[in-house]
């Protein structure tokens, strides 16, 4: 099931002939339907609207309306789609999302985690957390308000800890007093700089 994307290149794309590093970021619930210009209300796809040059392509799928990230297998016909057309470097895929973006990510990485070399979830969740020991390999850094009250912290600690039992490489920071709205941490260059470090 193909979802549509908007698509970000870096500006040294073109002049270059080397594969460059891929984020795919997945909105929230509000973003949902068939219109991409939705997408730039917060999160990456916002920072590039602005302006914003990364080192990185994004692709940035819209989940169509009455769906969730986890209702169709959108991920294969996309990774396929990106890696055929544009110069992808596979052991430098990453992942991330909020709030429903966030359970995306879980989830995505969750099923496919031998194609990412990091994810980086905000707010999400996962409703599978029998499985979640697949991604003991793939490292995950996950961001939560202890204020949030749409997705509450605990969703978020009882991933980490079932992750840390079995040997994930976890990195978890509480975002102390914050609530849901904490898509303003993409508009820093932490989680850049943290991605980039991680290779497959």
């Amino acid at each position: 099931m193909s979802y549509p994307y908007l698509l970000y290149l870096p500006k040294e794309y073109a002049a270059s002939a080397e594969a460059f590093p891929l984020v795919i970021y997945l909105h929230g619930g509000s973003q949902k339907g068939n219109d991409l210009e939705k997408l730039k209300a917060y999160g990456p796809p916002k920072e590039v609207a602005d302006g914003r040059n990364f080192p990185f392509v994004i692709a940035s799928p819209q989940c169509p309306e009455g769906k969730y990230w986890s209702t169709d297998n959108w991920f294969e016909p996309l990774y396929a789609e990106l890696t055929q057309k544009y110069r992808i470097d596979k052991k430098r895929i990453y992942l991330t999302g909020i709030s429903m973006g966030g359970y995306g990510t879980w989830q995505t990485a969750v099923a496919y985690p031998d194609h990412f070399a990091a994810i980086l979830p905000l707010c999400g969740g996962c409703d599978d957390s029998t499985q979640i020991c697949n991604l003991r390999k793939v490292p995950v850094w996950t961001l939560h308000g202890t204020a949030d009250d749409v997705i509450p912290i605990h969703v978020t600690e009882r991933l980490v800890s079932r992750l840390q039992e079995c040997g994930g490489n976890v990195r978890f920071t509480r975002l102390e007093g914050e609530g849901h709205g904490i898509q303003t941490y993409y508009a820093n260059s932490d989680w850049v700089n943290w991605l980039l470090r991680r290779h497959r």
